[in-house]
């Protein structure tokens, strides 16, 4: 156990560490791409600023008052997304209601709803548990009443997983599970663009993704394969898309991130959007808290990951930010004099920690004596 704990910190600094390389990668590769053109890389130059500033600002208020930070976090989302969901503040679109900004509010609902389920993993009580789950099946239902299907069922499905991450042992089986999720939802976008589905298929899923949406993803793939390495430029697939110049009310991004990056970053783009969501994923399996916190962030992640791949959720700094602010909670170091942090995929006892020798937990666990 005391080498497990003294390796603990070391692990938790290699995650930190990689992920600044690859944010610091992000943040370069997208002033290459965009080196002598006409570009406007700002909008993800912001949004890696607000990664970065929300995942510090996590670890500081996790580390302090992990539960509160949390169920906060959770009301503010849910405030932003009903106060806001006509022009949401922070997002990059031109148009003043831009088609983008139901997506938006619904990925704020969603973080809501992730948040409040972290928090009520790490409450201590049962009352106010009950209280933030009924918080995070409320934000399910704003998502109906914006009338996003998909963030309803997004944020059900974080409740769901949350509950089920209650009884889950092992944390690397079910981030396994969420990272496959995600990649499927990718390749069915890609499946989408180069229509290479059966057209029944097909068919049945350009009625909620919409026709214009396929055709712009098509844009996108026209332009990544002319322009594989570079791509064609931080923001400028408004002006070279023909289905986003014919558009009326167009925001002029193809609302999938996958295919914004490759076609304004190339491959490489890709590559660094899908190591940083890896980065995230094992930042939490490395986590000393509970496992039922990570499997909650880590389902909340997964989910903002499947809006962002048919939608522009990515592009709302609130959005951005509360996503780095979640995985900063959930990977956070355990407030001085809490409990031993036990291994990722170790024996727990009750809320994921090891007993210490001697705790009323295990007294009388070996017989008198």
């Amino acid at each position: 156990m005391a080498e497990s704990a003294g390796r603990g910190p070391e692990r938790g600094n290699a995650s930190d560490a990689a992920g600044a390389l690859i944010l610091a990668a992000c943040a370069v590769w997208s002033l290459v791409s965009a080196a002598g053109r006409e570009t406007r890389p700002e909008g993800v130059l912001l949004a890696l600023l607000a990664v970065a500033a929300g995942f510090a600002c996590g670890r500081i208020c996790g580390t302090l008052l992990p539960v509160a930070t949390a169920a906060g976090a959770a009301l503010t989302a849910l405030l932003l997304a009903l106060l806001w969901r006509h022009g949401m503040p922070g997002a990059t679109a031109a148009a003043e209601h831009a088609p983008g900004q139901t997506g938006g509010a619904a990925a704020l609902l969603v973080l809501a709803a992730g948040a409040a389920c972290c928090a009520a993993a790490g409450a201590g009580k049962r009352v106010p548990r009950a209280a933030l789950r009924l918080l995070a099946l409320g934000t399910a239902g704003a998502s109906l009443a914006l009338g996003s299907v998909a963030g309803f069922a997004a944020a059900l499905g974080v409740l769901v997983c949350s509950l089920a991450a209650a009884r889950t042992p092992r944390r690397l089986l079910g981030l396994g599970a969420l990272a496959l999720v995600a990649g499927l939802a990718v390749g069915a976008s890609w499946a989408m663009a180069e229509e290479v589905l059966p057209d029944g298929l097909t068919v049945s899923l350009e009625g909620p993704l919409t026709r214009n949406r396929v055709e712009l993803w098509q844009d996108a793939a026209r332009l990544a394969k002319e322009h594989p390495v570079l791509g064609i430029g931080p923001g400028r697939f408004a002006e070279l898309s023909p289905t986003a110049r014919q558009s009326l009310g167009s925001d002029g991004k193809p609302h999938s991130a996958p295919w914004q990056q490759a076609a304004e970053q190339g491959v490489v783009g890709v590559v660094l959007l899908g190591a940083a969501f890896g980065w995230l994923l094992y930042a939490l399996w490395r986590s000393p808290r509970p496992t039922a916190v990570v499997l909650a962030a880590g389902a909340t992640l997964t989910a903002l990951a499947l809006l962002a791949s048919v939608g522009n959720a990515l592009s709302f700094t609130p959005v951005t930010a509360g996503a780095g602010l979640l995985a900063g909670l959930a990977s956070a170091r355990r407030p001085i004099g809490a409990d031993e942090p036990c291994e990722p995929d170790g024996p727990q006892g009750e809320g994921g920690v090891r007993p210490r020798p001697g705790s009323p937990r295990t007294a009388g666990a070996a017989g008198p004596g």
